[in-house]
């Protein structure tokens, strides 16, 4: 069967075909050069401040859903059989504004107006989700758009208004929901395609198997699946990266699956759509989920892939190392499964063959008397990259401490576990003495680099406090143990 050898959308109203589709063809460029609708703006290329942020509209097991994104870098050969929406569709008869706009106008959301269309997105598709949002929950909408001018104040009065100028039931695109469906329907792929020039080739297997078999011809492949790091391969090192195999419309990759003992996640399901297993699963990560990145990175960004990328910041593997997370590994040859923290070797080598790719994640559930916490320490807030992170997960039997799971990232060249550590806590009665002599012990697991983000010493000292942290916050002899708001 010959392949398909074009990337077929719909751009707003209009079904588009575009042919020979670099890999590296960001959706902005084609959004901005090719098709010259600049309401979508470039500010910093790698998905931070949000003045791309477009709606991505997919068929998710045959239900349609709509996502920000981030044009600058999500590539347009991945998005074959989507619906991209652009600021320009949310006019209403006439040229009138949206209700979102019109929000943004009467509270005086905008000021130098370049970062209005990103904002206005962001917002629509909170609304359209949500339509009497918390002021927390706008927040966290924004977190991936940034306003150097007017500041969030009046951008959240203005969210929180919006449903006051309409309802989501009389939106357009409401409204032609079932028809935009059908149309995607009749733009699924039923063969592999390939695209592009030879230099930068794109490739979207038709399913799983053809992935596994797509890989065993070309071993040395980019696998691409939300392009949150790739992405700033190409935008800001211009990279080479061809040929490019894009996964994020591999539904079998998807699957999320919770029994009595484990979760587990498809390599392929992104923060969002992950975010409410992990909730349920285990609470202490719902905090921790909200500060990955922004909403559109969370929207994008796949767990398979900050594994996958190997690196020693990740905010995943962390976490997942401290439940005891394995990973399986698929190729042409079969499936393999091993233990999360030997997945990492070596800073920037991980235990992969050629045409090996991640399929799942398997985390167990807690059992009884196990007490976990994740913690991020960065720069910012929001949207930032980890200093550190901590994964701890430690079970206390009548007051003994019976066994440890402490797992770091930014400490080393991977995320790894203070076994020494660990070895000060397993045995040891619940209390300051144990977290202390635990604390001091990380000195001989840990020797941190000094980079941008942080001082060695600094990492040393975070992480140390991090487990006299997670104590006070646990502490079950105390009535009312500490605990950190985070605000």
């Amino acid at each position: 069967m010959t392949n398909q050898t074009d990337i077929r959308f719909l751009l707003n109203g209009e079904e588009k075909t575009a042919s020979e589709v670099n890999a590296t063809l960001t959706l902005l460029d084609y959004l901005r050069i090719e098709e010259r609708l600049t309401g979508t703006k470039e500010g910093c290329a790698e998905g931070d401040c949000g003045a791309c942020t477009v709606l991505v509209g997919r068929l998710q097991n045959g239900v349609l859903k709509y996502e920000t994104v981030n044009a600058c870098i999500r590539f347009l050969a991945s998005l074959n059989g989507c619906h991209i929406v652009t600021i320009e569709h949310l006019s209403g008869p006439k040229g009138r504004l949206h209700p979102v706009q019109q929000a943004m106008v009467d509270f005086h959301g905008s000021q130098c107006g370049f970062c209005t269309p990103g904002f206005v997105m962001s917002l629509y598709a909170l609304w359209m989700e949500n339509p009497q949002p918390t002021t927390h929950e706008v927040e966290t909408a924004v977190q991936g758009n940034l306003c150097r001018c007017t500041g969030y104040e009046p951008i959240v009065k203005a969210a929180l208004a919006v449903n006051q100028y309409g309802t989501p039931a009389n939106d357009h695109l409401t409204q032609i929901r079932k028809e935009v469906t059908s149309r995607l329907q009749a733009l699924q792929p039923t063969t592999r395609i390939e695209t592009g020039p030879e230099d930068d080739r794109a490739i979207l297997p038709l399913d799983v198997a053809d992935l596994a078999q797509v890989l065993a011809e070309h071993p040395k492949a980019t696998i691409v699946a939300g392009s949150t790091d790739v992405g700033l391969w190409v935008t800001k090192f211009m990279r080479p990266i061809s040929p490019v195999v894009f996964i994020s419309h591999l539904e079998e990759l998807k699957s999320i699956t919770l029994t009595d003992d484990a979760l587990t996640i498809g390599a392929g399901v992104t923060y969002s759509e992950s975010q409410a297993a992990m909730r349920e699963s285990f609470p202490h990560l719902g905090e921790y989920w909200d500060r990955i990145a922004g909403w559109q990175v969370r929207n994008m960004g796949t767990i398979g892939g900050n594994i996958a990328n190997g690196s020693p910041i990740g905010d995943t593997p962390p976490v997942l190392i401290s439940l005891g997370a394995e990973v399986t590994l698929q190729s042409a040859s079969g499936t393999r499964t091993l233990s999360l923290e030997d997945f990492f070797i070596d800073y920037g080598k991980q235990d992969r063959e050629a045409g090996d790719f991640v399929a799942s994640i398997r985390i167990p559930r807690a059992k009884s008397g196990q007490i976990d916490a994740a913690y991020k320490i960065s720069k910012r807030r929001d949207e930032d990259i980890s200093s550190v992170a901590a994964g701890i997960s430690v079970t206390v039997d009548n007051d003994i401490i019976t066994s440890a799971r402490l797992a770091f990232g930014g400490m080393a060249a991977t995320p790894k576990r203070a076994s020494n550590a660990e070895a000060a806590l397993v045995g040891q009665s619940w209390g300051s003495a144990a977290f202390d002599a635990a604390a001091k012990a990380l000195a001989q697991d840990f020797s941190p680099l000094t980079d941008w983000r942080a001082s060695a010493d600094y990492r040393q000292l975070v992480a140390s406090n991090l487990l006299r942290r997670f104590h006070l916050e646990h502490d079950t002899a105390n009535d009312a143990p500490v605990r950190l708001a985070i605000a």
